[in-house]
């Protein structure tokens, strides 16, 4: 039986440290207690927001008038094909923990990930990836529980992943008006190698993340990278480190962060971001495109 509570502040929950309360809010770790949950505010026609680890999302100031279900759980399951590994992981399974894991067993692969905020379901939802790694590319198939409430297995292929994106990321873009598939579970590929070795190279890229991450309530890069450059880059160059606005500020550390300095808001995030896009556009012409997910009351209709 789920538990549901009243009026939860999101803020804790949320990378930035920024979002208004959830009508009705539960926590789930597992895809029983999530499918639960999902057609429990379906009978009370209720919106739903699916809340992983928090991260590239900027939730409204105003909450969510409908149910956030929070999926946190740690499990997963190993299986060997020849060479070969297929790694069952839930969709609420931390990314950077389960990473962590596999890598102590000897487990290749996902070293990239080492570090990365958010959930598994998170990473399929947006591709995430960083030193030349990817979410795709590790991906087999995933169950979903599609919007008739049916249980479905989607290959790799049916995700049409993209530069930080799925199919999944570009159904969200239509709401209100659609009630996306939600991931249940995932199967990932992966391989076995020197433990040692892994962990060499997880401690490379932990030191890495660690010298250009800014101290701070951030939920990470805030803008798409565009072609030949990125988007850290283009804002340095527009001399917009530091720039501040309210509680926000562009992060002196690196320029494609947006810190929450202590009592930002959500439109103080905005407004932050699209000075930045305004004078990226002005001074070197081009368009900086978010890569953030901004949370706002039209995305809560039914």
């Amino acid at each position: 039986m789920i538990d549901l509570r009243e009026n939860e502040p999101l803020a804790p929950y949320t990378a930035w440290r920024i979002g208004g309360p959830a009508r009705y809010f539960v926590n789930v770790s597992s895809p029983e207690q999530q499918i639960e949950a999902v057609q429990w505010a379906e009978q009370q026609q209720l919106p739903i927001f699916m809340l992983g680890g928090g991260s590239n999302l900027l939730m409204s100031d105003a909450g969510w008038n409908g149910l956030v279900i929070r999926n946190r759980s740690t499990g997963f399951e190993i299986q060997e094909h020849g060479e070969q590994l297929t790694i069952h992981v839930q969709a609420g399974a931390p990314t950077a923990g389960t990473v962590r894991r596999l890598a102590a067993q000897g487990i290749a692969g996902l070293e990239w990930a080492e570090g990365l905020p958010g959930t598994i379901g998170g990473a399929i939802y947006g591709n995430a990836g960083c030193y030349g790694g990817e979410t795709a590319k590790h991906l087999q198939s995933a169950r979903l529980l599609m919007p008739d409430n049916q249980i479905v297995e989607w290959s790799a292929a049916d995700f049409q992943f993209d530069y930080r994106t799925s199919q999944l990321k570009r159904l969200a873009a239509n709401r209100p008006t659609t009630r996306i598939p939600y991931v249940l579970d995932v199967v990932l590929t992966a391989w076995r190698d020197d433990p040692a070795r892994i962990a060499s190279t997880m401690a490379e890229i932990a030191e890495g993340r660690k010298q250009r991450t800014p101290a701070g309530s951030s939920c990470g890069s805030v803008f798409k990278n565009p072609a030949n450059t990125t988007a850290g880059r283009l804002i340095d160059a527009a001399g917009l480190k530091g720039f501040r606005m309210g509680a926000a500020q562009i992060a002196e550390k690196h320029a494609n962060y947006i810190l929450n300095l202590g009592g930002a808001t959500a439109s103080d995030i905005l407004r932050v971001a699209e000075y930045a896009q305004t004078e990226v556009l002005k001074q070197f012409g081009i368009e900086l495109e978010l890569e953030v997910r901004v949370i706002s009351s039209e995305d809560q209709s039914l």
